[in-house]
């Protein structure tokens, strides 16, 4: 039975001897949590690496938090045929690249007439042609690309990318989820599905022509698959969404608990994304931090922080951000809301 808890730390002090915790001793991790140091036995065995907290200690422990990072253009402009992992493993304390919990995204630099397998294991799988053209070769078939285009597929093996000029992709998976889990697919979730570029521009032009078009929150093209249509996403995890920012205007802070993996397609650089914890009376934010927009980088927006998009040029500008909103909506968790 624990007895005697210290009020100032809230950890639990001293203990009376159990037999479950004989023979052996029992050590505190960081948080005050009692380890159990137990010689393997028949009846002791499994308790070896239980631990036992006070709750207020660990009812609500601090993770590390996801950084407001950018990833630069250059990173796929290099010379040579690469895969280029966007990894915050470390800040994250993943032991996988990951650029947050659920999410791992990379550059796929392809040199002309050069081949770039990949091979993840991941349930969802995500690419954008920043610019190029080529093939991928998978075990559901080839499907050929161009600037532009995005194309999903689910869990499978090793892909093949063939390109016939200088090409750069923007590659997403959840396989920061999966690791995490440490599990492995064991079917696939949702078939291969291609967007063409033209396609995408064409239903994002006619949904800006709506009426009130200009008044909503975001002008923006949802991607969809039948197969997921109890979310309204791309992919059972991941979700993903092209944004109008025309120039000479701005779109409203909004908030929500999915991580998001903004793809800059092509935007003037004084254009730019305000990031902050609150809004002010007036729905604005307070002492917000401001991320530039370049065309070709990525940058992380945080769960949880208000952003608005803002655009002060005459020029247009497109973005897409990417995130793991699907797996959220699934777990009622998205908490999307709007100032």
């Amino acid at each position: 039975m624990i007895q005697n808890i210290d009020q100032k730390s809230k950890q639990a002090t001293s203990f009376h001897k159990s037999p479950l915790l004989e023979p052996g001793s029992s050590t505190r991790d960081e948080r005050g949590g009692v380890i159990s140091d137990l010689q393997s036995n028949s009846t002791t065995q499994w308790e070896a690496n239980s631990i036992y907290y006070e709750f207020s200690v660990a009812v609500a422990p601090k993770l590390p938090k996801i950084p407001c990072i950018t990833f630069d253009r250059e990173l796929h402009q290099q010379e040579t045929t690469a895969i280029i992992p966007l990894d915050l493993s470390p800040q994250l304390q993943s032991t996988a690249p990951a650029t947050s919990p659920v999410i791992s995204a990379y550059f796929l630099r392809i040199c002309p007439q050069e081949s770039l397998k990949t091979n993840s294991l991941a349930t969802a799988q995500l690419f954008y042609v920043i610019r190029g053209r080529g093939k991928t070769e998978s075990e559901y078939g080839t499907m050929e690309w161009s600037k532009g285009d995005l194309f999903t597929l689910p869990s499978c093996g090793e892909v093949i990318h063939s390109s016939s000029e200088d090409t750069a992709i923007y590659w997403v998976t959840d396989a920061a989820l999966v690791n995490y889990l440490g599990v492995r697919p064991t079917k696939p979730r949702f078939q291969p599905c291609l967007y063409p570029g033209d396609r995408i521009f064409s239903e994002l032009k006619q949904i800006a022509q709506e009426p009130g078009a200009s008044k909503r929150n975001r002008i923006g093209v949802l991607f969809g698959n039948k197969a997921t249509q109890l979310t309204c996403s791309l992919t059972h995890t991941l979700w993903a969404l092209m944004v109008y920012l025309p120039g000479g205007t701005e779109q409203k802070p909004h908030r929500h608990n999915s991580v998001a993996l903004d793809l800059v397609i092509d935007a003037p650089e004084s254009a730019y994304t305000l990031v902050g914890k609150s809004l002010d009376a007036e729905g604005k934010i307070v002492n917000g931090e401001r991320i530039y927009w370049k065309s070709g980088s990525v940058f992380v927006t945080p769960p949880g922080l208000w952003h608005s998009h803002h655009n002060d040029s005459d020029r247009d500008a497109f973005i897409l951000p990417i995130q793991d909103a699907a797996f959220q909506s699934y777990m009622r968790t998205l908490d999307q809301r709007w100032s």
